[in-house]
């Protein structure tokens, strides 16, 4: 069976872009940013346990202190922008340590803050598997979202219209 992300003309059109419903803009264009985060997420998973050898979620820590200044991130920062328990974001760093990928030390004047900080390995495969990870958010996007749901989104945020023109003249 050929698979849909493939032909996403053929897909029948989702419910929530339509319009038809009860729901505002603003929730019809969340609705469709779940979506397709989870398209996202699903194609992602295999690609980045292949290209990293990590799981999905150590791969959003990953993202995150990519992101961030090298001095590192305290964990309860981590943990609130993505929206992770602490307990579980402690597991998930232990993995990531002990694979090499970060560094953990102890926040000056505070016993109780941790900092975590990329590693130089860390940030090497970043870079060595972003392009074939950017090509699967692309790919799984291009699945789910076509010119009604990009209208849709464009409506929870209007300021991206003209976006890519703006980012491509940077």
């Amino acid at each position: 069976m050929a698979d849909p992300a493939e032909h996403p003309a053929d897909l029948p059109e989702c419910p929530s872009a339509q319009g038809a419903g009860l729901l505002p803009a603003e929730l019809r264009a969340w609705m469709l940013l779940l979506a397709a985060t989870g398209a996202v997420e699903q194609r992602l998973r295999s690609v980045v346990k292949e290209r990293l050898d990590v799981s999905h979620d150590e791969f959003l820590v990953l993202c995150l202190l990519a992101e961030q200044p090298r001095e590192g991130v305290r964990m309860t920062r981590i943990a609130e922008l993505l929206g992770r328990p602490k307990t579980r974001l402690t597991y998930q760093i232990a993995c990531l340590q002990h694979s090499g990928l970060v560094t953990r030390k102890s926040v000056c004047g505070d016993k109780r803050g941790v900092e975590v900080t990329l590693t130089e390995k860390a940030r090497s495969l970043l870079r060595e598997a972003s392009g074939p990870l950017a090509e699967t958010v692309t790919q799984a996007l291009a699945g789910v979202m076509g010119p009604a749901q990009r209208e849709a989104v464009c409506g929870l945020l209007p300021d991206l219209t003209g976006g890519e023109q703006g980012a491509a003249a940077e």
